[in-house]
Protein backbone atom coordinates (compact mmCIF):
# COMPACT_ATOMS: atom_id res chain seq x y z
CA UNK A 1 0.00 0.00 0.00
CA UNK A 2 1.39 3.44 -0.84
CA UNK A 3 2.60 6.05 1.84
CA UNK A 4 0.11 9.06 1.69
CA UNK A 5 1.86 12.36 2.47
CA UNK A 6 0.14 16.07 3.32
CA UNK A 7 2.85 17.34 0.92
CA UNK A 8 5.72 15.18 -1.33
CA UNK A 9 7.76 17.65 -2.71
CA UNK A 10 10.28 16.28 -5.76
CA UNK A 11 13.31 17.48 -6.03
CA UNK A 12 16.15 17.97 -3.52
CA UNK A 13 17.51 21.47 -4.79
CA UNK A 14 17.44 24.52 -2.66
CA UNK A 15 13.71 24.96 -3.76
CA UNK A 16 12.85 21.70 -2.25
CA UNK A 17 14.75 21.89 1.27
CA UNK A 18 13.05 25.24 1.69
CA UNK A 19 10.02 23.71 1.09
CA UNK A 20 10.38 21.15 3.42
CA UNK A 21 11.66 23.40 5.82
CA UNK A 22 8.32 25.38 5.68
CA UNK A 23 6.20 22.32 4.77
CA UNK A 24 7.23 20.74 8.27
CA UNK A 25 6.95 23.84 9.90
CA UNK A 26 3.28 24.31 9.15
CA UNK A 27 3.06 20.60 10.57
CA UNK A 28 2.34 19.43 7.70
CA UNK A 29 3.70 15.31 7.01
CA UNK A 30 6.55 16.22 4.75
CA UNK A 31 8.32 14.05 2.61
CA UNK A 32 10.77 15.20 -0.18
CA UNK A 33 12.31 12.86 -2.91
CA UNK A 34 15.76 13.61 -4.17
CA UNK A 35 17.54 11.60 -7.04
CA UNK A 36 21.17 12.68 -5.92
CA UNK A 37 23.25 14.61 -3.75
CA UNK A 38 21.51 17.22 -1.47
CA UNK A 39 21.50 20.30 -3.21
CA UNK A 40 21.11 19.87 -6.95
CA UNK A 41 23.28 21.99 -8.83
CA UNK A 42 23.65 24.33 -5.73
CA UNK A 43 25.95 21.90 -4.46
CA UNK A 44 28.47 21.65 -7.00
CA UNK A 45 28.87 25.36 -6.68
CA UNK A 46 32.38 26.14 -4.95
CA UNK A 47 31.98 29.68 -3.61
CA UNK A 48 28.75 31.24 -2.81
CA UNK A 49 28.88 35.09 -1.84
CA UNK A 50 25.40 36.35 -2.71
CA UNK A 51 23.15 34.28 -0.39
CA UNK A 52 22.24 37.28 2.54
CA UNK A 53 23.64 36.70 5.44
CA UNK A 54 25.92 34.33 5.32
CA UNK A 55 28.77 36.72 3.06
CA UNK A 56 31.42 33.97 1.65
CA UNK A 57 30.36 29.99 1.66
CA UNK A 58 30.55 27.24 -0.39
CA UNK A 59 27.22 25.58 -2.02
CA UNK A 60 28.25 22.04 -0.63
CA UNK A 61 28.09 23.60 2.95
CA UNK A 62 25.18 26.14 2.54
CA UNK A 63 23.12 22.46 0.98
CA UNK A 64 23.92 20.45 4.29
CA UNK A 65 22.50 23.35 6.31
CA UNK A 66 19.43 23.67 4.43
CA UNK A 67 18.88 19.89 4.71
CA UNK A 68 19.76 19.65 8.12
CA UNK A 69 17.17 22.56 9.53
CA UNK A 70 14.36 20.80 7.14
CA UNK A 71 15.12 17.20 8.76
CA UNK A 72 15.20 18.90 12.50
CA UNK A 73 11.66 20.23 12.18
CA UNK A 74 10.44 16.56 10.70
CA UNK A 75 10.52 16.39 7.00
CA UNK A 76 11.71 13.39 5.50
CA UNK A 77 14.49 13.03 3.03
CA UNK A 78 14.59 9.93 0.76
CA UNK A 79 16.60 9.29 -2.39
CA UNK A 80 14.87 8.02 -5.32
CA UNK A 81 14.36 9.17 -8.59
CA UNK A 82 10.87 9.97 -10.07
CA UNK A 83 10.04 8.09 -13.33
CA UNK A 84 5.95 8.79 -13.53
CA UNK A 85 3.07 11.02 -11.45
CA UNK A 86 -0.55 10.87 -11.62
CA UNK A 87 -1.32 14.41 -10.68
CA UNK A 88 -4.63 14.72 -11.32
CA UNK A 89 -7.64 14.58 -8.50
CA UNK A 90 -7.39 15.54 -5.54
CA UNK A 91 -4.73 12.65 -4.53
CA UNK A 92 -1.54 12.39 -6.45
CA UNK A 93 0.28 9.53 -6.92
CA UNK A 94 4.33 9.85 -7.36
CA UNK A 95 6.14 6.26 -8.54
CA UNK A 96 9.74 5.98 -8.54
CA UNK A 97 11.97 4.34 -10.99
CA UNK A 98 12.54 1.66 -8.33
CA UNK A 99 9.12 0.57 -8.03
CA UNK A 100 8.39 2.74 -4.92
CA UNK A 101 4.76 4.60 -4.86
CA UNK A 102 3.91 7.77 -2.77
CA UNK A 103 0.54 9.47 -2.56
CA UNK A 104 -0.05 13.09 -1.74
CA UNK A 105 -2.34 15.83 -1.13
CA UNK A 106 -0.34 18.38 -2.44
CA UNK A 107 2.73 18.39 -4.89
CA UNK A 108 5.55 20.94 -4.93
CA UNK A 109 7.75 20.09 -8.41
CA UNK A 110 11.52 21.07 -7.77
CA UNK A 111 13.16 19.09 -10.66
CA UNK A 112 15.83 21.86 -11.27
CA UNK A 113 17.90 21.84 -14.01
CA UNK A 114 20.59 20.61 -15.94
CA UNK A 115 23.61 22.12 -17.96
CA UNK A 116 23.24 23.09 -20.86
CA UNK A 117 25.57 20.86 -23.69
CA UNK A 118 26.91 23.26 -26.80
CA UNK A 119 26.31 21.01 -29.15
CA UNK A 120 29.64 20.87 -30.97
CA UNK A 121 31.24 17.99 -32.20
CA UNK A 122 33.45 16.20 -30.23
CA UNK A 123 31.23 17.20 -27.12
CA UNK A 124 29.78 14.00 -26.41
CA UNK A 125 32.66 12.08 -27.49
CA UNK A 126 35.21 13.88 -24.87
CA UNK A 127 32.61 14.31 -22.11
CA UNK A 128 34.13 12.95 -18.38
CA UNK A 129 37.28 12.81 -21.15
CA UNK A 130 38.27 16.50 -20.05
CA UNK A 131 34.84 17.80 -21.33
CA UNK A 132 33.20 18.62 -17.88
CA UNK A 133 30.44 20.82 -16.83
CA UNK A 134 31.00 21.22 -12.97
CA UNK A 135 34.21 22.66 -11.68
CA UNK A 136 33.69 21.73 -8.21
CA UNK A 137 33.36 18.06 -9.07
CA UNK A 138 36.20 17.66 -11.38
CA UNK A 139 38.79 20.66 -11.38
CA UNK A 140 41.23 18.68 -9.01
CA UNK A 141 41.87 16.13 -12.21
CA UNK A 142 42.83 19.26 -14.39
CA UNK A 143 45.92 20.31 -11.35
CA UNK A 144 49.08 22.63 -13.66
CA UNK A 145 46.62 21.74 -16.85
CA UNK A 146 45.35 24.03 -19.08
CA UNK A 147 41.48 24.56 -19.15
CA UNK A 148 38.89 26.53 -21.15
CA UNK A 149 35.72 27.92 -19.71
CA UNK A 150 32.85 28.41 -22.20
CA UNK A 151 30.18 30.99 -21.25
CA UNK A 152 29.83 34.39 -20.27
CA UNK A 153 27.23 34.29 -16.79
CA UNK A 154 27.38 34.18 -13.37
CA UNK A 155 27.98 30.89 -13.05
CA UNK A 156 30.86 30.55 -15.78
CA UNK A 157 32.76 33.70 -14.39
CA UNK A 158 32.75 32.36 -10.72
CA UNK A 159 33.86 28.94 -11.83
CA UNK A 160 36.52 30.02 -14.06
CA UNK A 161 37.97 31.84 -10.84
CA UNK A 162 37.59 28.44 -8.66
CA UNK A 163 39.72 27.16 -11.58
CA UNK A 164 42.48 28.87 -11.39
CA UNK A 165 43.23 27.65 -8.09
CA UNK A 166 43.64 24.13 -9.72
CA UNK A 167 44.75 24.97 -13.18
CA UNK A 168 47.91 26.22 -14.60
CA UNK A 169 45.96 28.90 -16.65
CA UNK A 170 42.14 29.70 -17.64
CA UNK A 171 40.95 30.59 -20.81
CA UNK A 172 37.54 32.08 -21.04
CA UNK A 173 35.88 32.21 -24.25
CA UNK A 174 33.00 34.62 -24.61
CA UNK A 175 30.03 35.24 -27.51
CA UNK A 176 29.92 38.76 -26.56
CA UNK A 177 32.26 42.01 -28.24
CA UNK A 178 35.25 42.31 -25.62
CA UNK A 179 33.61 44.23 -22.29
CA UNK A 180 30.24 42.79 -22.54
CA UNK A 181 29.44 40.10 -20.20
CA UNK A 182 26.34 38.51 -18.74
CA UNK A 183 27.77 38.00 -15.51
CA UNK A 184 27.04 40.95 -12.34
CA UNK A 185 29.75 43.50 -11.89
CA UNK A 186 31.17 41.66 -9.39
CA UNK A 187 32.35 38.59 -10.27
CA UNK A 188 33.52 40.24 -13.21
CA UNK A 189 35.61 42.60 -10.54
CA UNK A 190 37.51 39.36 -9.74
CA UNK A 191 37.59 37.91 -13.11
CA UNK A 192 39.84 40.51 -14.39
CA UNK A 193 41.59 40.79 -11.67
CA UNK A 194 42.92 37.34 -11.96
CA UNK A 195 45.93 36.93 -13.80
CA UNK A 196 45.38 33.64 -14.55
CA UNK A 197 42.55 33.91 -16.75
CA UNK A 198 42.71 35.24 -20.41
CA UNK A 199 39.41 36.08 -22.40
CA UNK A 200 38.82 35.62 -25.84
CA UNK A 201 35.88 37.81 -26.87
CA UNK A 202 33.22 37.34 -29.82
CA UNK A 203 34.12 34.16 -30.58
CA UNK A 204 32.58 30.62 -30.34
CA UNK A 205 33.94 26.88 -29.63
CA UNK A 206 33.29 25.49 -33.11
CA UNK A 207 34.56 22.23 -32.16
CA UNK A 208 36.13 19.70 -29.42
CA UNK A 209 39.14 17.86 -30.76
CA UNK A 210 41.20 14.99 -29.04
CA UNK A 211 41.52 11.15 -29.38
CA UNK A 212 40.90 9.86 -25.95
CA UNK A 213 40.80 13.00 -24.32
CA UNK A 214 40.42 16.86 -24.93
CA UNK A 215 43.67 17.77 -26.60
CA UNK A 216 42.23 21.22 -28.15
CA UNK A 217 39.41 23.53 -29.08
CA UNK A 218 38.88 24.97 -32.71
CA UNK A 219 37.26 28.35 -31.87
CA UNK A 220 35.15 31.04 -34.74
CA UNK A 221 35.80 34.51 -34.20
CA UNK A 222 32.38 35.93 -34.82
CA UNK A 223 33.64 39.08 -36.16
CA UNK A 224 36.36 38.29 -38.96
CA UNK A 225 35.34 34.72 -39.69
CA UNK A 226 38.66 33.30 -38.81
CA UNK A 227 39.10 29.66 -37.21
CA UNK A 228 41.73 29.13 -34.90
CA UNK A 229 42.90 26.06 -32.92
CA UNK A 230 43.79 26.85 -28.93
CA UNK A 231 45.67 23.54 -27.23
CA UNK A 232 43.71 22.75 -23.65
CA UNK A 233 43.52 19.92 -21.55
CA UNK A 234 39.80 20.39 -20.41
CA UNK A 235 37.21 22.20 -21.52
CA UNK A 236 34.17 23.30 -18.80
CA UNK A 237 31.02 24.35 -19.85
CA UNK A 238 28.73 27.14 -18.35
CA UNK A 239 25.84 28.10 -21.10
CA UNK A 240 23.08 27.96 -19.42
CA UNK A 241 20.26 24.86 -18.40
CA UNK A 242 17.98 22.74 -19.58
CA UNK A 243 14.58 22.16 -17.11
CA UNK A 244 14.53 18.56 -15.87
CA UNK A 245 11.02 17.90 -16.75
CA UNK A 246 10.66 15.35 -19.13
CA UNK A 247 8.74 13.22 -16.79
CA UNK A 248 5.87 15.80 -16.58
CA UNK A 249 5.38 15.87 -20.44
CA UNK A 250 2.05 14.15 -20.78
CA UNK A 251 0.96 14.63 -17.10
CA UNK A 252 -1.34 17.52 -18.36
CA UNK A 253 1.23 20.28 -16.15
CA UNK A 254 1.73 23.36 -18.67
CA UNK A 255 4.98 23.87 -19.85
CA UNK A 256 6.60 26.23 -21.93
CA UNK A 257 8.49 25.48 -25.45
CA UNK A 258 11.80 25.08 -23.34
CA UNK A 259 10.04 22.84 -21.03
CA UNK A 260 9.93 24.95 -18.17
CA UNK A 261 6.84 24.54 -15.66
CA UNK A 262 4.60 27.45 -16.04
CA UNK A 263 3.29 28.37 -12.55
CA UNK A 264 1.47 31.64 -10.81
CA UNK A 265 4.65 33.85 -10.05
CA UNK A 266 2.23 34.86 -6.60
CA UNK A 267 1.29 31.23 -5.00
CA UNK A 268 3.56 29.27 -7.25
CA UNK A 269 0.75 26.96 -8.14
CA UNK A 270 0.56 25.13 -11.46
CA UNK A 271 -2.40 24.96 -14.22
CA UNK A 272 -3.44 21.65 -11.59
CA UNK A 273 -5.20 22.74 -8.59
CA UNK A 274 -2.95 21.12 -5.63
CA UNK A 275 0.26 21.20 -7.61
CA UNK A 276 3.35 23.81 -7.03
CA UNK A 277 6.34 24.43 -9.00
CA UNK A 278 9.33 26.56 -7.79
CA UNK A 279 13.30 26.82 -8.29
CA UNK A 280 15.14 26.52 -11.32
CA UNK A 281 12.57 23.78 -13.23
CA UNK A 282 10.01 27.10 -13.47
CA UNK A 283 10.02 29.49 -16.20
CA UNK A 284 11.17 32.75 -14.24
CA UNK A 285 13.85 35.53 -15.26
CA UNK A 286 16.17 34.94 -12.32
CA UNK A 287 17.43 31.89 -11.23
CA UNK A 288 19.75 31.65 -8.07
CA UNK A 289 19.73 30.05 -4.68
CA UNK A 290 18.03 33.00 -2.84
CA UNK A 291 15.29 32.65 -5.70
CA UNK A 292 14.92 29.17 -5.38
CA UNK A 293 14.92 29.52 -1.69
CA UNK A 294 12.02 31.74 -1.50
CA UNK A 295 10.31 29.72 -4.83
CA UNK A 296 10.37 27.17 -2.32
CA UNK A 297 8.83 29.01 1.16
CA UNK A 298 5.80 30.07 -1.19
CA UNK A 299 5.07 27.15 -2.69
CA UNK A 300 4.90 25.15 0.77
CA UNK A 301 2.35 28.66 2.35
CA UNK A 302 0.32 27.78 -0.74
CA UNK A 303 0.54 24.32 -0.40
CA UNK A 304 -0.50 24.77 3.27
CA UNK A 305 -3.38 27.51 2.50
CA UNK A 306 -4.28 25.04 -0.18
CA UNK A 307 -4.80 21.93 2.00
CA UNK A 308 -7.17 24.20 4.77
CA UNK A 309 -9.20 25.22 2.20
CA UNK A 310 -9.73 21.64 0.68
CA UNK A 311 -10.39 20.41 4.71
CA UNK A 312 -12.95 23.34 4.76
CA UNK A 313 -14.67 22.33 1.61
CA UNK A 314 -15.07 18.80 2.26
CA UNK A 315 -15.84 19.61 6.15
CA UNK A 316 -18.56 22.30 5.91
CA UNK A 317 -19.84 21.57 2.62
CA UNK A 318 -19.60 18.20 0.92
CA UNK A 319 -19.42 15.88 3.47
CA UNK A 320 -22.54 16.83 6.00
CA UNK A 321 -26.02 14.44 5.66
CA UNK A 322 -27.99 17.88 6.27
CA UNK A 323 -28.41 20.51 3.51
CA UNK A 324 -26.01 23.27 3.40
CA UNK A 325 -26.77 27.32 2.93
CA UNK A 326 -23.16 28.06 1.93
CA UNK A 327 -22.82 31.95 1.33
CA UNK A 328 -19.65 33.42 -0.48
CA UNK A 329 -19.02 36.96 0.80
CA UNK A 330 -16.60 39.64 1.24
CA UNK A 331 -16.22 41.68 4.30
CA UNK A 332 -15.47 44.47 2.26
CA UNK A 333 -18.75 44.19 0.50
CA UNK A 334 -21.95 45.97 2.14
CA UNK A 335 -24.42 43.54 0.39
CA UNK A 336 -22.58 40.58 1.14
CA UNK A 337 -22.31 40.95 4.87
CA UNK A 338 -25.98 41.79 4.99
CA UNK A 339 -26.35 39.09 2.66
CA UNK A 340 -24.71 36.82 5.03
CA UNK A 341 -26.39 38.00 8.35
CA UNK A 342 -29.50 37.42 6.63
CA UNK A 343 -28.53 33.89 5.66
CA UNK A 344 -27.24 32.97 9.58
CA UNK A 345 -30.61 34.14 10.74
CA UNK A 346 -32.57 31.88 8.42
CA UNK A 347 -30.33 28.61 9.10
CA UNK A 348 -30.59 29.26 13.51
CA UNK A 349 -34.68 28.99 12.76
CA UNK A 350 -34.15 26.04 11.06
CA UNK A 351 -33.71 24.14 14.07
CA UNK A 352 -30.44 21.91 12.94
CA UNK A 353 -32.26 21.36 9.74
CA UNK A 354 -29.40 22.84 7.25
CA UNK A 355 -26.12 23.58 8.17
CA UNK A 356 -24.72 27.47 7.13
CA UNK A 357 -21.15 27.41 5.13
CA UNK A 358 -19.28 30.75 5.26
CA UNK A 359 -16.69 31.02 2.04
CA UNK A 360 -14.29 34.71 2.35
CA UNK A 361 -14.14 35.55 -0.90
CA UNK A 362 -11.23 37.68 0.16
CA UNK A 363 -9.47 35.23 1.41
CA UNK A 364 -10.20 31.89 -0.56
CA UNK A 365 -10.78 33.17 -3.71
CA UNK A 366 -9.56 29.98 -5.12
CA UNK A 367 -12.10 28.08 -2.90
CA UNK A 368 -14.97 29.82 -4.49
CA UNK A 369 -13.21 29.64 -7.80
CA UNK A 370 -12.93 26.15 -7.57
CA UNK A 371 -16.70 25.77 -6.61
CA UNK A 372 -18.01 27.38 -9.82
CA UNK A 373 -18.64 30.65 -7.93
CA UNK A 374 -17.31 34.21 -9.16
CA UNK A 375 -19.56 36.44 -7.91
CA UNK A 376 -19.89 38.28 -4.86
CA UNK A 377 -22.39 37.48 -2.97
CA UNK A 378 -23.69 34.49 -3.82
CA UNK A 379 -25.56 31.50 -2.62
CA UNK A 380 -25.71 28.33 -3.05
CA UNK A 381 -27.26 25.11 -1.72
CA UNK A 382 -25.90 21.91 -1.46
CA UNK A 383 -26.93 18.42 -0.34
CA UNK A 384 -24.32 15.88 -0.10
CA UNK A 385 -21.82 17.75 -2.28
CA UNK A 386 -24.37 18.13 -5.00
CA UNK A 387 -25.04 21.90 -6.04
CA UNK A 388 -28.85 22.56 -6.27
CA UNK A 389 -29.15 26.15 -6.90
CA UNK A 390 -27.22 28.85 -6.70
CA UNK A 391 -28.74 33.08 -6.23
CA UNK A 392 -26.51 36.25 -7.17
CA UNK A 393 -28.97 38.90 -7.37
CA UNK A 394 -32.13 39.99 -5.60
CA UNK A 395 -31.48 38.46 -2.09
CA UNK A 396 -34.88 40.66 -0.40
CA UNK A 397 -36.74 37.33 -0.69
CA UNK A 398 -33.68 34.81 0.32
CA UNK A 399 -35.54 32.71 2.92
CA UNK A 400 -38.25 31.97 0.21
CA UNK A 401 -35.66 30.95 -2.16
CA UNK A 402 -34.03 28.17 0.43
CA UNK A 403 -37.27 26.94 1.52
CA UNK A 404 -38.49 26.77 -2.18
CA UNK A 405 -35.21 24.79 -3.31
CA UNK A 406 -34.64 22.91 -0.15
CA UNK A 407 -34.48 18.92 -0.90
CA UNK A 408 -37.34 16.99 -0.15
CA UNK A 409 -38.31 15.32 2.75
CA UNK A 410 -36.43 18.39 5.59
Amino acid sequence: MAERWDLVIIGGGPAGLSAAVYGARARMSTLLIEKGRSGGQAATTEEVENYPGLGRTTGPELMKQFREHAEALGATIVRGEVGAVELQGPVKTIRTKKGEVYEARAVILCPGAEPRMLGVKGEGRLRGKGVSYCATCDADFFTDLDVVVVGNGDAAVEEAIYLTRFASSVTLICIHPEGIMDANKAAQERLFATPKIKVIWQTMVEEILGEDHVEKVALRHLGTGERTELPCDGVFVFVGTTPRTEFLRGTGIELDRKGYIIADPDTMETNIPGVFAAGDARRKWLRQIVTAAADGAIAACAAEKFLAEEEQVDREILSPEEPVLAVFWSPADSLSVHVLQQAERIVAGMGGQMRLARIDCYKSARTAARLGVFDVPAVRIFHKGIPLATLTEDFNHLEEWVVGHLPARI
